[in-house]
């Protein structure tokens, strides 16, 4: 079952994989630090099985993305979210955030992460924290050979 939330202005956050618009979000992701010289193929088939969401706006233009990397039970890990620069500042993003939070097939989902080097304060405000050291996470940064 398709999730949609309608926003104002005839925004929609939706599920549908159907309607994602693959060469924006590579576009838009090949321009952030995040997914700098990131391959198209690479990007396709960091989302091919995780939850998408894309914001569409009244025309059904893709304005923005995210993803959830998650076994839809106990984890869930939250990437690739941007908004489009000219419609940054304008409650997109939150909106976005909190649809995701809301999918109903993330509801018992209890440990959410997610990595950012400038929106701290963007995800504070739904119970992110920036992680404490405490010897429990572990993390490995693997190059390619």
């Amino acid at each position: 079952m398709i999730y949609e939330v309608n926003l104002p202005k005839g925004y929609i956050v939706s599920d549908d994989r159907g309607r994602i618009d693959m060469e924006v979000v590579h576009e838009a992701l090949a321009g952030v630090y995040w997914g700098l010289d990131r391959p198209r193929a690479l990007t396709e088939r960091s989302w091919a099985n995780c939850l998408c969401f894309g914001i569409y706006a009244a025309d059904g233009g893709l304005v923005g993305f995210g993803r959830v990397l998650t076994d839809y039970a106990l984890r869930a890990h939250l990437g690739d979210v941007f908004v489009r620069p000219d419609l940054r500042g304008s409650g997109l993003g939150k909106m976005l955030v909190e649809a995701i939070l809301a999918h109903p097939d993330l509801a018992s989902v209890s440990h959410w992460t997610l990595t950012t080097e400038d929106a701290h304060g963007l995800y504070q405000r739904y119970g992110f924290r920036i992680a404490e050291p405490d010897g429990k996470w572990m993390t490995m940064v693997r190059t390619s050979t």
